[in-house]
């Protein structure tokens, strides 16, 4: 079984462990999961935010935060293993970017207006808001037909893992995480040209 190293040495079949202990209802565990995954979620999000455009509000530690709270919040947060967990934290990651998006491209905030380079006198290239909501309305029909390749699409568009990281995380290999991110794109964008 492959391990992903965290700080202090430890790895991720210590979260598996503790993924167990949350399921059975210890009530120390949500606790000790998130001390032993927390570095590893923040430089995750850190990755993320890191390729947002300039001026965007949310910082790594609230993603982090808002990530760890819709993971153990929900009803039914039982986990697997770390694969399933690490694909929630990037859904839950995906749904929190998604919502800041449309609100910020609401009516109100601006959203109906396009910023003008009025010295260059040429429109701005559509948004990382936009370009984030095209990415997320097309990914669950990719989805339905190609749902390994749309975790990746998650871990590394979403999330900001590496070819390497998102391998790991699904156990597969590097080279057919690289495959997959290549379809994947290839699918999506012709998707967001059609439509």
């Amino acid at each position: 079984m492959s391990l992903i190293n965290l700080p202090n040495g430890e790895t991720m079949s210590d979260a598996t462990l503790l993924l167990g202990a949350m399921e059975r209802g210890d009530p120390q565990a949500a606790g000790q999961l998130l001390e032993l995954v927390y570095e590893e979620l923040r430089r995750l999000a850190t990755s993320k935010m890191a390729r947002e455009a300039p001026g965007h509000t949310l910082q790594a530690t609230e993603l982090v935060h808002e990530a760890w709270l819709r993971l153990v919040g929900a009803q039914n947060s039982k986990f697997e293993n770390r694969a399933h967990f690490f694909s929630a934290a990037a859904e839950a990651m995906r749904r929190i970017l998604i919502d800041r998006a449309r609100r910020k491209l609401t009516e109100r905030h601006g959203g109906a207006y396009e910023r003008v380079d009025l010295d260059g006198e040429e429109l701005v290239a559509p948004g990382a808001d936009q370009e984030l909501l095209a990415v997320h309305d097309v990914l669950d029909k990719f989805a339905q037909e190609y749902p390994t390749q749309a975790q990746v699409v998650k871990l590394r568009y979403f999330v900001g893992m590496t070819n390497e990281e998102t391998a790991k995380v699904l156990d597969i290999s590097v080279s057919t995480t690289k495959n997959y991110w290549t379809f994947a794109r290839a699918w999506i964008l012709h998707e967001i040209k059609n439509s």
